[in-house]
């Protein structure tokens, strides 16, 4: 079989260690490996780059540890606007959704979009119904609620009454959930879901969605998905600048990712990271802030995941 490699991340600015019990970071770990195996599986079984990004953000979706789907950041008005986009290396299709409010997996909605390949990009209502109409699993949306955001947008409200929402960790304001894979037959594919930043105005739509922003795949050159404040990402179409400099510059996936990270994106002061791969399989994740969830399965089969500078050897798939 030819090289398949999968590799997700969390979101960049991970809380500080001291934040979270070693329990709580476990199974942050643990749901990072349900993910990356669930979307092996598919590409072991000969499945596409497209339905393994898929399967991947489905577990990041359906887990607390993470801003998207259940778990997702608090607008300024206490309620979850969600974004979502995968996009197929192989044909350029791609699928986004913004602002919806009652879609239980977000990127199923977007991966359903892309399908019928007439409409790239839907909005809010518009989007809740097509996916509505698509037969996908709705919610109320309290199902998104969890302790850990409502806590974190109080602080942030806080924050800003005080003037010191500048102090807030990376891991108060936002995060995000993105996956990239390479299929036996050398395709590849993005996917990107988020909650966006606490206490983000209503309305707002970050880059997650916005094809070559936060989210890019494109055959024989890099998939991308992104993490960190999207103005910033969209401003610079982070995700295709990466592309864009292995395409026309000739450079290798590690160093055009770098490159993005730290000399395209941190000099505008902001929090940043992704995971890509290059045409070859070989993923990369670098990152500017104090630490992000991150992890990939090597085509040996070998699983990997950090949340800091540590990266944890965790087995063999099966």
């Amino acid at each position: 079989m030819a090289d398949i490699t999968i590799g997700l991340h969390g979101g960049a600015g991970a809380l500080p260690r001291d934040q979270l019990s070693e329990a709580e970071w476990a199974q942050a770990r643990a749901d990072m490996k349900a993910a990356l195996l669930a979307g092996w599986k598919i590409l072991r079984a000969g499945g596409t780059a497209l339905d393994a990004v898929e399967a991947c953000v489905i577990v990041l979706e359906d887990s607390p540890h993470f801003n998207a789907g259940h778990g997702a950041a608090l607008n300024a008005d206490g309620e979850h606007e969600l974004d979502a986009a995968i996009m197929d290396g192989a044909t350029f299709r791609a699928g986004a959704l913004a602002g919806v409010r009652r879609i239980r997996n977000p990127i199923s909605a977007a991966r359903r979009l892309l399908e019928q390949d007439d409409t790239v990009l839907l909005g809010g209502a518009a989007g809740d119904a097509f996916a509505a109409g698509e037969g996908l699993a709705m919610v109320d949306p309290a199902y998104f609620t969890t302790e850990r955001r409502v806590k974190a947008l109080a602080s942030l409200k806080a924050r800003a009454l005080a003037g010191t929402v500048a102090q807030a960790s990376e891991g108060e304001k936002h995060g995000t959930v993105g996956a990239v894979a390479r299929d036996s037959r050398g395709n590849l594919a993005a996917a990107t879901s988020t909650g966006g930043f606490n206490n983000k105005p209503v309305g707002r739509i970050g880059d997650s969605p916005i094809i070559g922003a936060g989210t890019y795949a494109e055959n024989g050159i890099a998939a991308v998905s992104g993490t960190g404040r999207g103005e910033v990402f969209i401003r610079r179409v982070a995700a295709h600048e990466v592309a864009a400099r292995i395409r026309l510059g000739g450079a290798e996936i590690g160093k055009a990712a770098h490159g993005v990270i730290h000399d395209v994106l941190s000099p505008h002061g902001i929090g940043a990271g992704m995971i890509a791969l290059g045409a070859a399989g070989d993923p990369v994740a670098p990152y500017n802030t104090l630490g992000m969830h991150r992890g990939w399965i090597t085509t040996a089969g070998a699983i990997f995941a950090g949340s800091h500078e540590d990266m944890v050897a965790m087995g063999l798939a099966p």
